[in-house]
């Protein structure tokens, strides 16, 4: 009966996130109201850590998950999409995806921003050659968190939470899928 729980509960949470994600409107290919709700991610995290800002001015680019959802009864996975900028203006779309094995159970909802120290590590995050293994850390967003992070491989890594509680934060086995915006032309 809890294995079925368990299932249960994983499946809605993966057709949660799956529906919130399809139902997004999409004007020629870009989604306006993704990029309103990444910059008002942008936003809560700027508030939450005032000290992001260096980061924010300093980065070479950087991706927002406004929203990411996580489910896990021993099999996890997560999903997300978000925006990546340069220099302060959109020039694609992302989508993340995560499963992971081993102990875990719970849901989760959160906002991930993820900077890139250099063209290099953005580089290699569009072509998708970007994956977070276990030695990647995410640093939970706290009032003076952004402090004593630094870069590792060109990527620094921070999240948010929105909702629900899961045992394991890992960023094991994130993958992306990286789409550039289109211009008008």
């Amino acid at each position: 009966m809890a294995r079925t729980n368990s299932l249960l509960f994983l499946s809605l949470t993966v057709f949660l996130t799956y529906t919130g994600i399809f139902a997004q409107g999409q004007i020629g290919g870009w989604d306006p109201e993704l990029e309103t709700k990444a910059r008002e991610t942008i936003e809560m995290f700027k508030e939450k850590d005032p000290g992001l800002e260096l980061f924010f001015q300093e980065a070479y680019g950087y991706a927002v998950f406004p929203g990411v959802g996580k489910g896990a009864a021993g099999v996890g996975g997560a999903h997300g999409s978000g925006v990546v900028f340069q220099k302060g203006e959109p020039i694609g779309k992302v989508t993340m995806t995560q499963i992971t094995v081993g102990f875990q159970f719970g849901g989760q909802a959160y906002s991930e921003l993820i900077f890139f120290e250099d063209e290099q590590a953005m580089k290699r995050f569009q072509r998708g050659k970007l994956k977070f293994a276990g030695q990647v850390s995410a640093v939970a967003v706290t009032v003076g968190a952004s402090a004593d992070v630094a870069y590792q491989n060109g990527v620094a890594v921070f999240t948010m939470s929105k909702a629900g509680l899961m045992y394991e934060a890992s960023l094991g086995g994130q993958k992306f899928k990286y789409r550039p915006k289109k211009n008008k032309n």
